[in-house]
């Protein structure tokens, strides 16, 4: 199976997803599954999807809000660092892991 042939049945599943957001879910199904015999059927590979867009939802979901976290960090200006906001720090850093997880399927921190 190559990222075309799936690209092409994603489409075909779900019409209203734009370019990118098909080759994002081809690469992460791809990354995600040893078993090419999944995707034989709509089934499979629509369980396959589903997986996939619930994890890259939730990467968007906190992504999203440590973004907004570090902006009001970065607003308070150069001072002493608070314990709160070494933790906003360590979220950051621990949230930008996962996102690359979910895109490499190996472990980013150890």
């Amino acid at each position: 199976m190559n990222c075309h042939y799936l690209a092409e049945r994603i489409t075909g599943l779900r019409p209203e997803l734009s370019p990118i957001d098909v080759a994002r879910l081809t690469l992460m199904i791809l990354a995600q599954c040893d078993d090419e015999r999944v995707f034989s059927d709509d089934k499979g590979l629509s369980a396959a999807l589903h997986n996939a867009s619930f994890r890259l939802e939730a990467a968007s979901d906190q992504h999203a809000a440590v973004a907004t976290e570090l902006e009001r960090l970065s607003a308070d200006g150069p001072v002493d660092c608070t314990e709160e906001q070494l933790w906003v720090l360590l979220r950051a850093v621990k949230v930008q892991s996962q996102v690359l997880e979910i895109y490499t399927e190996q472990p980013s921190l150890v």
